[in-house]
């Protein structure tokens, strides 16, 4: 906790409400009355702003500003939890006095209050407000530049939409223990979408990226990048055919397709599934269950991106964290609950989605290793099958691994050559399966640009995904209306 942060959390929500260390021994006192292995208060202030642009106009604009506090307290298996909306030692001690009545029955112990210890993660972005990184009339006017830039891309475009959102998040966590920790997280991003038109048929792609820095990011280079790649998959699905259907090779692009990894292999890898055995990774650590070559880690330490954390919404370090080596698996993404009863070390993976949730063990930013291949000979090695360069939407069942994933951007392979583009493919397959059939990795690693937001059981957290060019034989099955 850098003195930054400390101040901003001070400034925002601490000295306002009057919180002091005496009134956090005395929240934690109050939660006493049954056996407690672990207590912590989560302080948040939280501003979000938006605009978005349409038809040549900005259409919408949103401010927020949200902020409060959650307290809880674990026995076991078993969490009590409440919050307030507003941060002050009244509030403080209403909703310790409610986790107290909802955890009765839990045993006769009381909790240790340690004596207050910083924690201090490493500056992976700037302590920052990305709101202010702008005045309004230059956010407008980065959204009209959006649009000019990609008008004069294509003259088939017929309609564009973009949008630009900012979020200031100050965080300041208490633990009976005696950690405190602080945290300013900067997050932006951009967004384009574009419908082009030829000869009556319509197509639309979008793209764009963000990360834990502010709207100064977003210069012509880099739009015009996000630009580019919505264009070019818009227009290559003008003439894209019906995608065949049946099993067959599949070649996975680098970057975003690694969405596909982190739904149908990333959850499963979250140790609360594996605790309760509802995943296929359940009780097999230091087993083969993956192909040779496949190394996958969750990382929360990369400098500025989406899924980073300096620490964890438990007050824990993030690390890097490796689950798959060279085709074994090594360990699984741990909060501190599910860590203590698994006997593992926490992996600085407790992630909540505000102040008013409980953490659980999430990803940050998850991806593959690069191998050794070339892209291009990848694509060579392929004498029919399927070229999946981006994804949309899918669906998976954490407990069986299997997945329904959308392809957004995809070509038919013949003799080694892109032949044409498909349009309407759908990859249906098995996680842990898939992992089994990977026999090329290309040396090609790419991270999302910064999109992601990842859901479990109801909350959204930003993460980032990412793999290289890979190779799959068998194990995927391709949904499409095509011959």
């Amino acid at each position: 906790m850098n003195q930054t942060t400390h101040q901003a959390a001070d400034t925002l929500l601490l000295s306002p409400g009057g919180i002091s260390e005496s009134v956090l021994d005395a929240t934690f006192g109050r939660m006493q009355g049954h056996g407690v292995d672990y207590a912590d208060l989560y302080f948040q202030y939280t501003r979000n702003e938006a605009w978005s642009l349409e038809e040549g106009i900005v259409k919408a604009g949103s401010f927020s500003i949200d902020q409060g506090v959650g307290v809880r307290a674990v026995s076991g298996e078993k969490t009590a939890f409440a919050y307030a909306d507003e941060i002050s030692a009244a509030s403080l001690a209403r909703a310790a006095d409610t986790v107290r009545a909802i955890g009765a029955g839990g045993g006769d112990g009381q909790i240790k209050v340690e004596t207050p210890r910083i924690t201090t993660g490493a500056a992976l972005y700037p302590a920052i407000d990305p709101c202010h990184s702008l005045e309004a009339a230059a956010k407008v006017e980065l959204l009209h530049r959006i649009e000019r830039i990609a008008r004069a891309r294509d003259p088939r475009i017929i309609q564009v939409m973009a949008s630009v959102a900012s979020e200031y998040d100050v965080i300041y966590l208490a633990r009976a223990d005696g950690v405190r920790a602080a945290d300013v997280r900067p997050l932006c991003r951009v967004s384009v979408m574009v419908i082009v038109e030829e000869n009556g048929r319509r197509e639309q792609a979008g793209a764009g990226g963000g990360g834990r820095f502010d709207l100064t990011y977003f210069t012509d280079e880099i739009v015009t990048g996000y630009v580019e790649r919505a264009v070019k998959e818009a227009t290559t699905n003008l003439k894209a055919q019906a995608a065949p259907a049946g099993q067959m090779t599949v070649v996975l692009g680098a970057g975003w397709p690694g969405v596909l990894l982190h739904e149908a292999i990333g959850h499963g890898l979250e140790g609360d599934f594996n605790r309760k055995g509802t995943s296929a990774f359940s009780g097999r650590i230091g087993e083969r269950v993956a192909a040779k070559g496949v190394t996958i880690v969750d990382d929360g330490t990369l400098a500025g991106r989406r899924g980073s954390l300096s620490v964890d919404d438990e007050g824990a370090l993030t690390q890097c964290t490796t689950l798959i080596e060279d085709g074994i698996l090594k360990g699984y993404m741990q909060d501190a609950m599910n860590a203590r009863l698994m006997g593992m070390a926490a992996t600085g993976n407790g992630r909540r989605e505000s102040y008013a949730h409980i953490p659980m063990p999430r990803m940050t930013n998850t991806y593959m290793l690069a191998g050794q291949h070339d892209p291009e000979e990848i694509i060579a090695s392929v004498k029919d099958g399927l070229y999946a360069v981006n994804f949309g939407g899918g669906q998976v069942d954490i407990t069986s691994g299997k997945f329904v994933f959308s392809a957004s951007e995809a070509w038919k392979i013949e003799n080694g050559k892109l032949a044409y583009p498909v349009k309407g493919a759908t990859l249906i397959g098995n996680g842990p399966d898939v992992l089994t059939q990977v026999s090329m990795i290309g040396h090609d690693l790419a991270l999302d640009t910064g999109v992601g937001v990842c859901g479990k059981e109801g909350q959204s957290v930003p993460v980032g995904v990412g793999q290289p060019t890979l190779r799959i034989d068998g194990g995927l099955t391709i949904g499409g209306t095509g011959s």
